[in-house]
């Protein structure tokens, strides 16, 4: 990183929107990407990833004064505001659609290869039987919520962001085997709240 990005960064983390809008330009080709690996194909029919990446800037601009990036990467502080859009817009083009049992997916199992990033993906990326997805997506949710910050954090880092359990323990400040346990305590509890 150069002087210029850890200036920015600085700036960033006091709240400073210019330096915002520089690193959203700066970073304008990873936060599409993330965008594409997750809206599907049926929404990228409905809306375009540019389109979504402008609603998450807005998004972040407008509550950067009280977001504390302190102990936030800035940019997996967008991938969320992204991944958030994205479900907003599978909410917005496909809740209204009628039940079409042919197109849809089954929640995963209670596995952690087949957990979050399983569940998001089927809430988000086919048009399937709306209504139904989108309850069994706003269950998920609802169910995050209710758990630790720690593991929520730990959640989001593996699946939406992609890190390993070692990178997760670094950033969190745990061992590698403290992670994993965590990480699967609150998969468990997740598939335990949804069974409900």
């Amino acid at each position: 990183m150069n002087d210029h990005d850890t200036q920015i960064l600085a700036s960033l983390r006091t709240g400073d929107e210019n330096a915002l809008v520089e690193f959203l330009k700066t970073n304008e080709a990873s936060l599409l990407a993330f965008i594409r690996s997750r809206i599907g194909s049926q929404l990228q029919k409905k809306i375009e990833p540019e389109d979504i990446l402008q609603e998450a800037s807005i998004e972040a601009i407008r509550i950067l004064p009280t977001t504390d990036l302190s102990t936030w990467d800035p940019l997996h502080w967008l991938f969320q505001i992204c991944e958030r859009k994205v479900i907003d817009a599978h909410r917005k083009f496909f809740a209204s659609q009628k039940r079409d049992a042919s197109r849809e997916a089954a929640i995963p199992d209670g596995s952690e290869a087949a957990g979050l990033g399983d569940l998001l993906a089927a809430s988000m990326t086919t048009p399937s039987a709306a209504f139904s997805r989108d309850q069994k997506q706003i269950a998920m949710l609802a169910a995050l919520d209710t758990l630790p910050e720690d593991q929520r954090e730990a959640l989001r880092l593996r699946y939406l962001v992609g890190l390993s359990s070692k990178e997760i323990a670094k950033k969190i400040g745990k061992t590698d085997g403290a992670t994993r346990v965590m990480i699967s305590r609150a998969l468990s509890r997740l598939h335990e709240m949804l069974a409900e």
